[in-house]
């Protein structure tokens, strides 16, 4: 088992523990590592990562659970690490969100978000369901089909007023502020769920208590997927959410209708912070080394003597 599910199994079981843990994972300064101090950080951990407790060693964990894929133990390419996901996505999600005058802008910017989005969840999945080349040209196709269709329903309320020339203010609020809301959420977690598709269809490894693989289940890949989907779901959902009704209480104080220009500013600022917030804890609501009971899985690992409970690399 690579050394990145060893320490998650060890250090990320509680809420607490790996939220503290993400808020450090998450320095944007780990993007700019470069392959040489990876390599360097990897090779400290297999000597003295399970001996010492200082803090070279604490930066070498640090390093590889940032930067290095806990399946293969391949580098992640910098733009789709973990730490890289809030400067690079931020500014796409506060673009995506605002009102548009057109469709073609509105278009530009969900492209722009759901592609970084769909290339994040396949660069961070559980990379033991790849078989083959066949299985790689699906996911491929999968990939495109789904940046295509989130793109244009991530602009149907832009759509929605522009073809339709609903100009009322009711319909502006259902369409600017309303209806995003789920519309964001639902869309993060369809990302996830088709992009990763082939964890539920092939299965991923699932492991004992001691960390040895003990076989392939379908059952934990779709576990897998559907609590990545969810904590997708509740970041984007959120995002989307809070601005919203900040904005609905600012516009009834007399400083904001005497000033109606600061309500951009403040959307635009409070859309970042309450996603630069929301991604440690939508990181951190379910485990990176999840647990199934073993009832849950195939025929097959039903004979295993264990305690009950079999564990399974979740992905992010």
């Amino acid at each position: 088992m690579d050394p990145n599910l060893q320490y998650w199994q060890n250090n990320g079981q509680s809420f607490l523990s790996r939220l503290r843990l993400w808020f450090n994972i998450l320095d944007p300064r780990l993007v700019l590592s470069s392959q040489a101090e990876i390599e360097e950080a990897r090779t400290l951990l297999q000597k003295e990562g399970n001996t010492q407790r200082n803090e070279k060693v604490a930066n070498a964990w640090l390093l590889s659970l940032s930067s290095v894929h806990a399946d293969t133990g391949a580098v992640i390419s910098p733009v789709f690490r973990p730490q890289g996901f809030l400067p690079i996505s931020a500014p796409l999600v506060v673009a995506s969100l605002i009102p548009h005058k057109g469709i073609k802008p509105a278009l530009f910017w969900q492209f722009l978000l759901q592609s970084y989005c769909a290339g994040f969840n396949h660069s961070n999945r559980n990379a033991t369901a790849t078989k083959d080349n066949k299985t790689s040209m699906k996911q491929s196709l999968l990939i495109v089909g789904t940046v295509s269709y989130s793109t244009f329903a991530g602009a149907l309320p832009q759509i929605i007023l522009q073809r339709f020339r609903l100009f009322s203010a009711v319909t502006e609020t259902i369409c600017r502020s309303l209806l995003p809301i789920p519309l964001s959420a639902c869309l993060a977690a369809f990302s996830v769920m088709v992009v990763r598709s082939e964890e539920s269809e092939n299965g991923i490894q699932v492991f004992d208590s001691n960390g040895n693989a003990v076989g392939v289940s379908k059952e934990a890949g779709s576990k897998a997927i559907k609590e990545t989907a969810l904590s997708r779901a509740a970041l984007f959902g959120t995002t989307a959410a809070v601005p919203s009704f900040l904005l609905a209480l600012l516009k009834r104080a007399k400083f904001v209708q005497r000033n109606p220009m600061i309500i951009a500013p403040v959307r635009h600022v409070s859309t970042a912070i309450i996603f630069g917030l929301m991604i440690p804890v939508s990181f951190s609501v379910f485990p990176q080394f999840g647990k199934i009971k073993r009832e849950n899985l195939e025929e097959e690992f039903q004979s295993l003597e264990s305690n009950g409970e079999l564990f399974y690399h979740r992905g992010l």
